[in-house]
């Protein structure tokens, strides 16, 4: 498997561009290591041999964690962050690191120091950020699973994007630490994979509280999670609630299209399907005051060479600057009681489906979409992310599953997100979706 992900990888990295460091000679080392023990009869672990790739963002030793900015170009971690130390013992060859915006800031993946990620799909569409590069490399096949990040969708763009599966984890269930400083209280780490059930693994070897994350907790038993998805059944006895706009957003025409086929599917697998959705305001003014105040507080030590970041990230980090302390912790807060009501909502409903973006992917060379439903796009930050900020804002699981396709044969995702520590229902109804429909099986032509 490893041998076969090298070759991939150095045969579409020209292309694509997913990679920032490979690691052949770790990779085939760990990979003969893993033969070996099979040979002599050793207890074999969950992810024995299988090749994954570990997002730039992501501490590890061994290979530099760049953040994809020029600032941190020759920083090579101290140490592992949890998630990599959990996969490296259940046997995974990590064959590389990939690529995201500069200090993760963006839906679209490029940065000055290893520049322009592509969408498998479409060479002149993004794959979304900031997890971009691992997106575009599972979709592709380069590995089969892909250890990404998402503090404002950032797992979920690229899975929607690029017809993949992305779980954003209940916050608190896979340690985060160490690593850098930014988004403390919205960011996760979670796996993008082929399949619900190669997410599902990959989750439950990261998952559970770490002495090195003082923001990690015990959740439910995980024992029975990889049954729960290889054999969903029919979901009986569940009700889910549906919403194509959180009943406010602009969402594209072909991607509102897709989504009604797949409400319908998920009524056919028998449970009760209702629309509706809390009653709460616009997510994008609270998530933007946390992810500022935060990002300030990490990357503003770093304004005094502006000159070297890319395009617009200088104006995001002092966009901060000015968010006082008590504002800060207002906006916590108000973060409670926008919790609160997703937390009541889902006393009624056991899980809420909407599309996983607004749209499909947009061009290459663009920071944000210039319009969505024929509305125009705020430019600044990444207002087109709507869909994906609530999960992040009330630490709840969300899991993207492909959908279908949309304009020019583009991907559309759908998105399962469910109450707290309901992880193993989301990847559920995801994978009941997933086995009674093609999509997750279409592969891009590259």
């Amino acid at each position: 498997m490893v041998t076969r992900a090298l070759a991939r990888i150095d045969e579409l990295q020209p292309v694509l561009n997913a990679f920032t460091v490979i690691q052949h000679d770790a990779a085939l080392a760990s990979a003969r290591q893993a033969d070996d023990d099979v040979r002599r009869g050793a207890p074999l672990p969950a992810l024995l041999g299988v090749p994954v790739s570990v997002k730039d963002h992501v501490w590890m030793t061994g290979a530099p964690a760049t953040n994809g900015s020029l600032l941190l170009r020759d920083f090579v971690p101290p140490e592992d962050a949890v998630p990599v130390v959990r996969l490296r013992a259940a046997g995974a060859v990590i064959v590389g690191k990939t690529n995201n915006p500069e200090f993760c800031y963006r839906g679209f993946t490029d940065n000055l120091l290893f520049g322009l990620t592509r969408n498998p799909w479409d060479l002149e569409r993004t794959p979304g950020g900031s997890s971009g590069g691992a997106g575009a490399s599972v979709a592709a096949g380069m590995t089969a699973i892909a250890l990404g990040t998402d503090g404002g969708g950032s797992v979920r763009i690229p899975a929607s994007f690029c017809g993949v599966v992305g779980h954003k984890p209940t916050f608190g269930l896979v340690p985060k630490e160490p690593g850098f400083k930014g988004w403390k209280t919205l960011s996760v780490d979670g796996p993008l994979a082929r399949s619900v059930r190669d997410a599902a693994l990959m989750l439950s070897v990261m998952a559970g509280p770490a002495t090195a994350d003082d923001m990690s907790y015990p959740g439910p038993g995980l024992g029975d999670r990889l049954d729960m998805v290889t054999s969903p059944g029919d979901l009986r006895g569940l009700r889910v609630a549906w919403s194509a706009d959180l009943g406010r957003l602009p969402v594209d025409p072909d991607v509102r299209a897709v989504f009604a086929e797949a409400v319908q599917v998920l009524a056919g697998c028998g449970c009760e399907v209702v629309e509706a959705v809390p009653a709460t305001a616009h997510p994008t003014e609270l998530w933007n005051l946390i992810a500022l105040a935060e990002g300030f507080a990490s990357e503003g030590p770093l304004l005094t060479s502006r000159g070297q970041m890319s395009p617009g990230t200088a104006e995001i980090i002092e966009s901060g600057a000015g968010i006082t302390a008590g504002q800060y912790v207002d906006a916590l807060h108000e973060k409670g009681r926008y919790t609160r009501v997703w937390a009541e909502f889902f006393d009624t409903f056991d899980v809420l489906v909407t599309p996983a973006m607004q749209l499909t992917a947009f061009p290459v060379g663009l920071q944000t979409p210039p319009q969505i439903e024929g509305e125009p796009v705020d430019p600044f930050f990444d207002d087109w992310c709507a869909l994906c900020l609530p999960a992040n804002l009330t630490g709840m699981p969300a899991t993207v599953v492909p959908a279908g396709f949309g304009a020019g044969g583009r991907p559309v995702g759908l998105q399962v997100m469910g109450p707290r520590w309901a992880d193993a229902l989301t990847l559920r109804v995801a994978a009941a979706f997933e086995q009674a429909t093609p999509w997750s099986s279409y592969r891009p032509d590259i």
